[in-house]
């Protein structure tokens, strides 16, 4: 039974790999910004003593060891960390992002996932093993796009990150894989248009070509993880030959993912 630690899991794909895991049979440590949402999942979840749930900021180190060391009193060990949480920053040209929105996007996006690589490698080390596995985003694979260059900057640098820590660890019995979700639809991806304007409208064409829900993506996800034992792997939905046939079939198969969103 694996013990799983998921950071930035009380809502979105986070809170989907939870609960995707759990009705594989692993044991989950859900994670948030407040204890307060951390315990309300756990309700949702119901669980029992196979899930726990703990507040952290991620950007803070101190903060970070104590999600490592809570985890790993509840459980013993922890044999599989994701570092899902992440922020994005309203999407303006640079140059008229607020600095403020710049600060806090890195602080999170890349000063956390640096911090947290390095709480876990220790951990890990010194328990014999584990895997990590980094969440890509936008901008990870290069994609550029208007709008986009504090977040997208930031998920560039996870795979460089991931590759640099592969050359570290060598044979240290530590795994560090990638995982990419692809196009989902999450607060994180609509939060930041103005739903009205059109430029949500062109978007939103191309995400209705290429997205899908949490409840599509994160079962993938979670059976591609539990299958991996080796370090570089890379479990990733929305590949370019799942990309370029749904272009093909796009005349055909209407979709429609935001009613919800753009209804509410």
């Amino acid at each position: 039974m694996k013990t799983v630690v998921i950071t930035g899991s009380t809502r979105g794909i986070g809170r989907g790999l939870a609960e995707n895991f759990l009705a594989r049979g692993c044991q989950v440590v859900v994670n948030g910004r407040s204890q307060g949402a951390v315990d309300a999942v756990l309700g949702e979840l119901n669980a029992g003593d196979k899930a726990a749930g703990f507040a952290c900021d991620i950007a803070d180190a101190a903060q970070l060891q104590g999600l490592w060391d809570a985890a790993q009193q509840r459980f013993s060990r922890v044999d599989v960390w994701i570092n899902n949480a992440g922020i994005s920053a309203p999407r303006k040209n640079l140059a008229d992002t607020d600095i403020a929105d710049i600060e806090n996007v890195v602080r999170v996006n890349l000063c956390g996932m640096l911090l947290a690589n390095r709480v876990v490698l220790r951990g890990m080390r010194a328990q014999g093993g584990g895997q990590i596995w980094n969440m890509e985003g936008f901008g990870s694979g290069g994609q550029t796009q208007p709008g986009m260059a504090v977040y997208g900057s930031t998920k560039r640098a996870i795979n460089y990150l991931t590759r640099a820590l592969q050359k570290e660890l060598g044979d240290s019995g530590v795994q560090v894989c990638t995982l990419s979700p692809g196009i989902v639809v999450t607060d994180l991806l609509v939060g930041d248009y103005d739903t009205s304007s059109p430029e949500w409208q062109k978007s939103k064409k191309i995400f209705n070509i290429l997205g899908d829900t949490v409840e599509t993506v994160t079962p993938f996800l979670v059976d591609g993880i539990l299958k991996t034992n080796k370090s570089g792997a890379k479990v990733a939905w929305l590949t370019g030959g799942k990309a370029f046939g749904r272009f093909m079939t796009a005349g055909f198969k209407k979709r429609d993912l935001f009613a919800d969103v753009e209804g509410a």
